[in-house]
């Protein structure tokens, strides 16, 4: 690096100017060329026909262009302008140009609709597939993409004039003509208490409603329609709202992550609505898209896996320290590997349940259980990971350039939405014990793997007696006490028995060595001495 010398008028080398030992940028990069786990698991879950779209999908994602979109939207919060000048309501959101270029790349791939547009076995894998690899530019802009998705099937069970009126647009592959889908569920004062609701629901002219009352929260304002919860004279009930008069927002959440996406509280003053399903069944009508949305919150967070992992590695192999490449340090190498073990078997197990949401009614047992456990703990270990991730660049990766710290902070989001770890947890108890043929399902699929491996197969014997011991008693304190210890060990059971299965020899020894074996710790980097580090390292990402 040159410098000016302004006493003789030369330009003189300044060592203390020269950028060495610098990680290089890790775009371009095809996000799916370089996940082998997630390529098989495309092929082997039903989506072998996606694969130009996803390999299309990984490239874009991982593209120059998308990083610096990435970066803009995070960096410009949206706006929430109430009145316009003369003091009339308008309720606008102000959005940057970067955010609407994410959000229509991802619904002109068919992130929103793709299953319910081209209704073939291995829509809903496809989809998966590319939703994780566009997570991975930018954690907000996939909420509105998930519930316009998890809306269709709300809307074909409550109301075929709904669904017919709305479907088209919904699924449409179109930014500027189709629509979108939010929901405001909860309220200040029951969260996730739906039963303490207040807003109201008052019959009106030709079988419509008028709702008055408030959402705490309500993501993604700018939405075309809403599915609200409302008390009707029959009980609680669900209708779709239209944005329009009568929605007024009042603020804009000032978030911990997902800071490009606006999150609003809204007044219903005499907003006009439409019921959807029957009365007093509110929530039974909306848990068809609470379902559908719960495994975009695994989808995700194996967004944020992949992401953290491939940030870790590539910074280990370009910098050096005391010597050597970071990547050849034990230690480190540990540590990586570690990481890529959660990545790999995330990976594997949000496909295998991606794939029973195109398997429908044969599927039901499996999917009503394993969406609860794998949302509950792919989503509740993220958080650890993604940190574990961030120190290995060290104080780079505590800068917002690196991209790490918007990653940190959007980790526990999904965690917190559809359902916080109690709320999962007590729901995968209430399935044990309510519809015992789920835990079955869910058994039988881990039992799959049987006698390939020492250690699955005790732990398949210890997750099957507690599933046993505590589905007789799921009301009582102590069942309940224990069920997120329930739900770690059939979340466990089913990734160790799919990366025994699917997964190369090295990574599924170091699963269940460090998993199910006893030998691992309560940190990363913690894996047993003989696991192939460099092979399980190699496969997160190729060189």
């Amino acid at each position: 690096m040159a410098a000016l010398d302004e006493t003789r008028g030369v330009e003189v080398f300044d060592p203390a100017r020269e950028v060495l030992n610098q990680v290089p940028p890790l775009a371009p990069l095809n996000l799916l060329d370089c996940d082998p786990a997630l390529r098989e698991a495309l092929v082997r879950e039903g989506g072998e026909w996606g694969l130009e779209r996803v390999a299309e999908a990984g490239a874009v994602a991982g593209s120059v262009e998308a990083r610096e979109h990435a970066r803009l939207a995070e960096r410009n919060p949206p706006i929430l302008h109430t009145h316009d000048r003369h003091g009339n309501r308008i309720d606008e959101v102000q959005l940057h140009p970067s955010w609407h270029w994410l959000l229509g790349g991802a619904i002109e791939r068919g992130l929103s609709g793709l299953p319910w547009r081209e209704p073939r076995p291995g829509a809903h894998v496809v989809r998966a597939a590319m939703f994780t690899l566009w997570g991975q530019l930018d954690d907000g802009v996939m909420c509105p993409v998930s519930m316009t998705y998890a809306a269709v099937p709300a809307l074909r069970d409550g109301s075929a004039e709904l669904a017919a009126l709305w479907e088209p647009r919904l699924t449409s592959a179109s930014y500027a003509d189709g629509a979108i889908a939010g929901m405001a569920m909860t309220e200040r004062q029951g969260g996730s208490d739906l039963r303490r609701n207040i807003t109201t629901a008052q019959p009106a002219a030709e079988g419509a409603h008028v709702l008055h009352g408030h959402k705490w929260f309500c993501s993604y304002p700018p939405c075309d329609i809403f599915l609200v919860l409302a008390q009707a004279p029959g009980g609680l009930s669900c209708f779709v709202v239209e944005r329009g008069p009568g929605m007024e927002f009042q603020r804009l959440k000032d978030k911990l992550g997902t800071r490009s996406l606006p999150s609003a509280e809204v007044e219903l003053r005499g907003v006009h609505a439409t019921l959807l399903g029957e009365q007093g069944r509110g929530v039974q009508t909306i848990i068809r898209m609470v379902n559908h949305t719960r495994l975009d919150c695994m989808l995700g967070s194996v967004s944020a896996y992949r992401r953290g992992t491939i940030e870790a590695i590539h910074h280990a192999r370009h910098r050096h320290a005391f010597g050597a490449p970071l990547i050849e340090a034990p230690a480190m190498r540990n540590v990586l590997a570690d990481l890529a073990l959660d990545a790999e078997a995330a990976t594997l197990s949000a496909m295998r349940v991606a794939r029973a949401y195109d398997e429908g009614e044969p599927a039901a047992a499996f999917r009503r259980i394993a969406t609860a456990v794998m949302k509950y703990w792919l989503c509740k270990r993220v958080g650890a990971h993604v940190g574990e991730a961030l120190e290995c660049l060290g104080g780079n990766g505590f800068v917002e350039d690196s991209g790490m710290p918007a990653l940190y902070r959007g980790a526990p989001v999904n965690s917190v939405w559809e359902g916080s770890g109690n709320v999962a947890a007590l729901d995968v108890l209430r399935a044990v014990a309510r519809e015992p043929q789920t835990l079955a399902a869910l058994l039988a699929e881990c039992e799959l793997a049987r006698g390939a491996d020492r250690r699955l197969d005790a732990h398949l014997d210890a997750v099957a007696a507690l599933g046993g011991a505590l589905a007789g008693e799921p009301e009582g304190a102590g069942a309940q006490f224990a069920a997120r210890t329930l739900v770690e060990q059939l979340a466990l059971a089913l990734q160790g028995s799919l990366l025994v299965r699917h997964s190369p020899a090295a990574v599924a020894d170091a699963f269940c060595a460090a998993r199910l074996g006893g030998a691992g710790g309560r940190a990363y980097g913690t894996l047993p001495r003989g696991v192939d580090a460099g092979a399980i390292i190699d496969r997160a990402l190729p060189l």
